[in-house]
């Protein structure tokens, strides 16, 4: 029995084609899915004694053999020889043996083997088994495999709704898929499909008027490129097939081949709420960040000063510039070619747009355009439910929810507060918010002394408790917490609560020091909600084979990292956030997010210099991570009310839970967060009291220099630590 490379489809939970895996883009249906239209214009076309033969047209190939005397060049294979062709690849070199190598021997041996197939075929399989095999094998160019791939990609069509006149554009493209392609080549396949219509009235299939109308109707194409047919489907696909890689791996299963349907844990009307909020806010976002810098140069050092020869640095690691060097051989030539101005597609915030634009202009448009990640899963089953890996996947592959990693900032700070509470500590305890001064040794075995400062270089000098000291995000009292416990410890709890990259045990771990992926703060938040319990989050929930058969379902792991009542303390914690004076979420009061006794927690984060910004939210059904900023670090903000994580991520968060709280028949729903399935034996309940401060910042800021004389290799890059 002959194998097909057949696509695999990847899917939402609720059974939406999010995209699609294939060597060759191929969806076989069965003959009833077939448009009668179709099979008409095949037999008419192809072979019209189809119904007649057992597999070899003795009585056509002698016609061709006379046509082509006479000078009418014409084939005299049957369809069920073509079906053989195309099956078994007969007339591949790999199909060959000895006699194949032979010159004028080949083709009496191939036709040889045709003729036995195409026999062997009509002896096993209906009429209508051949027409379904050979319509679901045989290419139509453009990466369209088989009738339902070429019916969607030309006309956006299933195959049993083609027209006459699509179904003739389609089966006139057999004679050339290039020659006769409606998209390359209108004309002659318009011609082409003219032919087949009068082959159909010949054989019978249509009346002479309905074919002659039939020839009068345009050449009316709906092109549907499905490789590229959405812009987080794609992100969606690519992260779908690294989350199969070991298991197709395992199982020695291609999923490009081998016809698989796979259901994903996503949403897509999650998805498509936050793919709005992210498009809304990163519109607006992208306007106030062009604005805060206007004519001037964005790219700037850490002294504010622009970088010279930034762009053209850039250019240098491109490919365009490589392939110029070898062509002109002179960095000079190759500037100047690549400052003249030529005609593009670029994408904005307005729609793809067409400009004359040269490519250090292009490069400069790309580069200073933010970038953001978005991932929301379920606390208790682990289930992701929206996955956004940036704006626009045809201009940016790189996947901002766990490709990417960058500095935390804040976000980092609940891990050292966890680390307290699991060391005994209560959300009561308290700690002075003054100057702090850290003496340590380097990993150069130096002794060196660090002692950062609060946003705005002012310590309050009262004493207040740990839920307000995380509400207000002090960097003085998480120094201390770090000092107390020790930073290995703070490390450690991070790595518990399944942050897998790699972090650097120095004082300023618990500032967000470190890189890592909003896929994993965004798994390292749900332990919270979890009742203490790690969880691994689920992208793929089952798949089944070509057959419908399901060979595999998925559960999300998960361990007891944290105790229930920690756990449950730490979500009181980040409710503070909205809750405590001062508190870094407070922002979300802008929106309509608080009826019914709802709650929320969350964590800003932003690092210095506004690079990127953070937030990280916690409700009782959902837990969601946002961060954005620009792939080239050196391009961000100015200053705090433009740039920290409050004014850039945390919108982009409050957009999407307004709209999804709308639509509660999603599973999220506002209220308050569950009760402690434990006792709570520690103090928590001790509200703070609202005083008048001089500074309004909600973040605080730790940047070079308040970081005191550090030797810049014994950490990492503390200048880029901040909120």
């Amino acid at each position: 029995m002959p194998s097909l490379n057949v696509a695999s489809e990847v899917y939402t939970a609720d059974s939406v084609l999010i995209g699609r895996y294939f060597e060759e883009d191929r969806d076989p249906v069965a003959f009833d899915s077939i448009s009668p239209n179709v099979i008409h214009a095949l037999v008419a076309t192809e072979d019209a004694r189809f119904y007649k033969h057992s597999g070899v047209d003795f009585i056509s190939i002698f016609s061709g053999a006379v046509s082509t005397i006479q000078g009418d060049k014409r084939g005299g294979s049957t369809i069920t020889q073509q079906l053989a062709k195309n099956l078994y690849r007969t007339r591949y070199n790999k199909s060959q043996g000895f006699l194949g190598k032979i010159p004028g021997v080949k083709i009496i041996v191939t036709k040889f083997k045709e003729w036995m197939t195409a026999y062997k075929l009509e002896s096993k399989y209906e009429k209508n088994e051949i027409l379904t095999m050979y319509l679901n094998t045989v290419s139509f160019g453009n990466n369209a495999y088989g009738i339902k791939s070429a019916g969607i990609r030309y006309f956006n069509k299933l195959p049993n709704q083609l027209t006459v006149p699509e179904a003739a554009v389609l089966v006139g493209m057999l004679k050339g898929t290039t020659l006769y392609n409606p998209m390359r080549n209108p004309e002659k396949s318009l011609a082409r499909r003219n032919t087949v219509l009068a082959q159909m009235q010949k054989e019978g299939y249509l009346k002479a008027d309905e074919a002659t109308n039939y020839a009068k109707v345009p050449l009316k194409l709906h092109v549907n490129n499905q490789d590229n047919k959405g812009i987080n489907d794609s992100y969606l696909r690519t992260a779908v097939e690294r989350w199969l890689e070991k298991w197709s791996e395992e199982n020695e299963i291609n999923i490009y081949t081998a016809g698989l349907k796979i259901y994903t844990t996503i949403d897509s009307r999650m998805q498509d709420i936050a793919v709005e909020a992210v498009n809304k806010q990163m519109k607006e976002l992208q306007r106030r960040l062009d604005n805060t810098w206007g004519k001037e140069l964005p790219w700037r050092d850490k002294s504010g000063t622009v970088i010279p020869n930034f762009l053209e640095d850039k250019m240098r690691k491109l490919p365009i510039y490589s392939e110029l060097m070898k062509h002109y051989k002179s960095e000079e030539l190759v500037f100047q070619e690549l400052n003249k101005p030529k005609k593009m597609t670029i994408f904005t915030w307005d729609g793809d747009k067409e400009v004359q634009m040269s490519s250090m202009d292009s490069l400069k448009h790309y580069l200073t355009m933010l970038n953001t990640g978005m991932m929301a899963l379920q606390p208790k089953t682990g289930e992701i439910k929206v996955w956004v890996g940036g704006i626009n996947h045809l201009y940016y592959k790189f996947d901002h929810v766990n490709q990417s990693k960058r500095q935390a900032g804040s976000t980092f700070k609940p891990f050292v507060y966890m680390a307290a509470l699991e060391q005994g500590m209560a959300p009561c305890d308290t700690y002075d918010d003054i100057p702090v001064r850290i003496d340590f040794v380097n990993k150069k075995g130096e002794k060196e002394t660090w002692e950062p400062k609060n946003a705005d270089w002012n310590f309050s000098h009262r004493t207040m408790s740990l839920r307000w000291a995380m509400a207000r995000s002090l960097n003085s009292v998480t120094a201390q917490l770090t000092r107390d416990l020790g930073w290995d410890k703070v490390v450690e709890m991070a790595h518990k609560l399944g942050i897998d990259s790699h972090l650097e045990s120095v004082p300023s771990v618990g500032l967000g020091s470190n890189d890592v992926t909003v896929y994993e703060m965004v798994k390292a938040y749900a332990v919270f909600m979890n009742e203490g319990k790690t969880i691994d989050p689920l992208l793929v929930s089952r798949i089944y084979d070509s057959e419908g058969k399901l060979i595999a379902s998925f559960e999300a792991k998960q361990k007891q990292v944290v105790t229930p009542e920690n756990a449950w303390l730490m979500t009181y914690m980040l409710r503070g956030t909205i809750e405590e004076p001062r508190g870094t979420s407070q922002a979300l009061w802008e929106w309509d997010l608080f009826k019914n006794n709802n709650q929320i927690g969350g964590k800003t984060g932003t690092s210095s210099d506004y690079v990127d910004g953070w937030y990280m939210g916690v409700t009782k059904d959902l837990i969601a991570g946002v961060w954005v900023g620009c792939d080239e670090q050196s391009i961000h903000f100015k200053n705090s009310h433009t740039g920290e994580g409050s004014k850039t991520a945390l919108p982009i968060y409050a957009t999407f839970m307004e709209e999804l709280y709308k639509q509660p028949a999603l599973g999220v729903t506002m209220g308050p967060f569950p009760q402690a399935s434990v006792k709570i034996n520690k103090s928590y309940n001790c509200p703070s009291v609202y005083y008048e401060e001089r500074t309004t910042t909600d973040s605080v800021e730790t940047d070079e220099d308040h970081l005191g004389e550090i030797d810049e290799g014994s950490l990492p890059d503390l200048s880029e630590i901040t909120e």
